[in-house]
C-alpha cells in the first residue's frame, strides 16, 4: 500500500472507523479521508458515486453500518435489512466504477447459523438458519460479503472481507436501547454504582456465550490483511475464547466496583446460545490479538468516563 495514496474510511466516527483511522495513522499514512452521515448519506446512490468521483481514493475500509443490540434489531428489522444493503452495495460498486485498488469489508459473526458446531468455521456460512433476533442484519452482512467476492470473480477487483466477533472498545455506543452488551453492561453498572441502586437487572439467563474482541485489535487485523492477502476466502477476527455473559457481568461489575446484586431476567431473550469462532484461519495467516478482554474493558470504561459519563 502507499502510504502516500487516498484512503476512505467509511464510518470514521463510529467505533471500529475511529479505531482504524488511529491504526492506520500510527502506521504512517497520512491521506486518510472521510465523511459523515450528515455530509454524506451512503443510502443515496448518487451522492456516493459523485463522493468518488471527486475524491478518487485508491483504498476503502468498509465500517459505516446501521448497528444495534438485540433489542434495536428485534424492533426495527426492516431498517437494519435495508440501511446496510444501501450502503454496501453504493460503496463496493462505486468503488469498481472509480479504479479503487483495495477495498475491505466488514461483516458480523452473526452471518453464521444460529446452531453452527462451535467454534464457528468459515465453512459455516450458508449452513443452517440463521438467529431469528438479528436476521435482518446477518443477510445484510452476508450480501456485502458475497458482493465483494462475486466482483472479484466478474471484475477481477481486489475487496477482502473479514467477520469479526463481538466488538467493544474506544468510542463505543452507550445508548440503552442501541448499545452491544460491553457498553451496555458499563453503563448499567456505572450508573448503578452512582444512584446506589441494590440490583441490577439484565436481560436473559446469563448462560449465553460470547466471544469479545477489543477494536483497536480489529484494526490492526485490517491494516494487517490490507498489507498481506488478496483472495476470495474471508476471515474470522477474534480471540478464539468465549466468556458467559453472567461471568462477563461480573468482570464489568468487579472493574466499575459495583456491589450490589445482579440478577437475570430469564423471560427475556438470550440470543444465539454460543458465538465463538474459529480464528485458526487468521492465525495460521500470521496475526493474533494482542489485548486482553479485562485491561480492554478497563481501557473502555475509562474512555467512557472522560467522553459519555456528562
Amino acid at each position: 500500500m502507499n502510504k502516500d495514496e487516498k484512503i476512505y474510511i467509511a464510518g470514521h466516527k463510529g467505533m471500529v472507523g475511529g479505531a482504524l483511522c488511529r491504526r492506520f495513522q500510527q502506521d504512517g499514512f497520512k491521506n486518510l479521508i472521510f465523511r459523515s452521515s450528515s455530509e454524506l448519506d451512503l443510502r443515496n446512490q448518487q451522492d456516493v458515486r459523485d463522493f468518488f468521483y471527486y475524491e478518487r481514493p485508491k483504498y476503502v475500509l468498509l465500517a459505516a453500518a446501521k448497528v444495534g443490540g438485540i433489542m434495536a434489531n428485534i424492533e426495527s428489522p426492516a431498517t437494519f435489512l435495508y440501511d446496510n444493503l444501501m450502503i454496501q452495495n453504493n460503496v463496493i460498486n462505486s468503488a469498481y466504477e472509480f479504479g479503487v485498488k483495495k477495498l475491505l469489508f466488514l461483516g458480523s459473526s452473526c452471518i453464521y447459523p444460529r446452531l453452527a458446531p462451535q467454534p464457528m468455521k468459515e465453512e459455516s456460512l450458508l449452513d443452517g438458519k440463521l438467529e431469528p433476533t438479528n436476521e435482518g442484519y446477518a443477510i445484510a452482512k452476508i450480501a456485502g460479503m458475497k458482493l465483494c467476492e462475486m466482483y472479484n470473480r466478474q471484475y477481477d477487483t481486489d475487496y477482502i472481507s473479514v467477520m469479526p466477533c463481538n466488538l467493544y472498545g474506544i468510542g463505543d455506543n452507550f445508548d440503552p436501547k442501541r448499545s452491544h452488551v460491553v457498553p451496555a453492561l458499563i453503563r448499567k453498572f456505572h450508573e448503578a454504582k452512582k444512584n446506589g441502586y441494590s440490583k441490577v437487572i439484565l436481560w436473559g439467563t446469563g448462560n449465553a456465550k460470547r466471544e469479545f474482541l477489543f477494536s483497536d485489535d480489529l484494526a490492526d487485523a485490517c491494516l494487517y490483511l490490507m498489507k498481506t492477502y488478496s483472495g476470495n476466502e474471508f476471515f474470522n477476527v477474534g480471540t478464539g475464547s468465549d466468556i458467559k455473559i453472567a461471568n462477563l457481568a461480573k468482570l464489568v461489575s468487579d472493574i466499575i466496583g459495583y456491589e450490589g446484586e445482579i440478577v437475570f431476567d430469564t423471560s427475556k431473550p438470550d440470543g444465539m446460545p454460543q458465538k465463538l469462532m474459529d480464528v485458526s484461519k487468521l492465525t495460521n495467516q500470521g496475526w493474533k490479538f494482542k489485548t486482553s478482554l479485562e485491561r480492554g474493558i478497563e481501557i473502555t470504561y475509562k474512555w467512557y468516563l472522560e467522553n459519555y459519563n456528562n
